[in-house]
């Protein structure tokens, strides 16, 4: 009887599992002939409704016009027509750990191409350096690639163009996440570790659309970036308002600076999007947090 039950209730949450959450799951597949920059899809209501939050509160409008607040938003309802706006989103700016991000890519382009063999070590750092950011293991991860140029020569890369002088800079890493080693600032920003709001949310969009190496390789870093292991900023606000999405995130934490970005990927249409926000403030934590009840309501305004 006892058995009975059991493979009743298996069978039972078998047939159920599926319909708790039947949204696609990304990397989304588009065509190459439908896909485009993100940088085409600046959409201006999106934008006009961004601003209006940023402008109701004079903290944030104060921040804004000092260069101290940058927020990318992209909307993914629809993944091959997202719609794309932005705060200061070409501003490089000191971005404390967000950057790993940018150690994982340089890691599994390397093991794309055959340079860097994964071993339960290396599986281990990687995991560790974006689940809980740990700067030990994002060191060891620098050296194992082959340093800073390479990792920056990896975001420069035509094929990524991920940090692009000529276009207000990106992602850059700088220094070891250690006391020891040079210092390498970015060309543009001046800082060590830094990043632009759109440029995070471009690695993210390719990321979702399977276009960062390649769709294999954007679904492994995805899983990397899956379960956040620290749960503030912007996870907290989600914790509570879409505690069945599934999240990709990497934050940075570094006195006033405080950096986050995520992508949320819910059952509704709606509730799918990336996110960015990049702040110096001492009340960084809280205004990222207060972000994401404001995006969800500009995203989906019955809320």
């Amino acid at each position: 009887m006892y058995r009975r039950f059991i493979g009743g209730a298996i069978a039972l949450m078998l047939m159920v599992a599926p319909a708790a959450f039947s949204a696609p799951q990304i990397p989304v597949s588009v065509p190459d002939e439908q896909w485009q920059p993100l940088a085409e899809y600046r959409d201006q209501r999106l934008q006009t409704d961004l601003d209006q939050y940023i402008a109701q509160s004079p903290r944030l409008v104060a921040l804004t016009r000092k260069g101290r607040l940058s927020v990318a938003l992209v909307d993914l309802s629809n993944p091959t027509v997202p719609r794309y706006a932005a705060i200061n989103g070409r501003k490089t700016v000191y971005a404390a750990s967000m950057p790993k991000i940018a150690i994982l890519l340089t890691a599994y382009d390397q093991i794309s191409l055959g340079k860097l063999i994964v071993t339960p070590e290396i599986d281990a750092d990687m995991t560790a350096m974006i689940r809980t950011s740990s700067n030990s293991a994002a060191t060891r991860m620098i050296d194992r690639v082959g340093g800073l140029d390479v990792i920056n020569d990896t975001l420069s890369d035509p094929r990524y163009g991920l940090y692009n002088p000529e276009t207000g800079g990106g992602l850059w890493v700088g220094k070891r996440y250690a006391k020891t080693g040079r210092r390498v600032t970015d060309p543009v920003g001046g800082v060590s570790h830094g990043a632009s709001a759109f440029q995070t949310a471009r690695y993210y969009y390719l990321l979702a659309t399977g276009r960062l190496v390649d769709e294999k390789t954007s679904n492994e870093m995805l899983q990397a970036l899956a379960d956040p292991g620290i749960r503030h900023k912007f996870v907290a606000s989600l914790g509570q308002l879409a505690p069945d999405a599934h999240l990709y995130r990497k934050s940075g934490t570094w006195r006033n600076y405080h950096a986050d970005s995520v992508i949320v990927w819910g059952e509704e249409p709606w509730r799918r999007y990336i996110l960015v926000g990049i702040v110096q403030s001492d009340a960084g934590g809280d205004i990222l947090k207060d972000l994401i009840p404001a995006v969800e309501t500009i995203l989906h305004p019955e809320n």
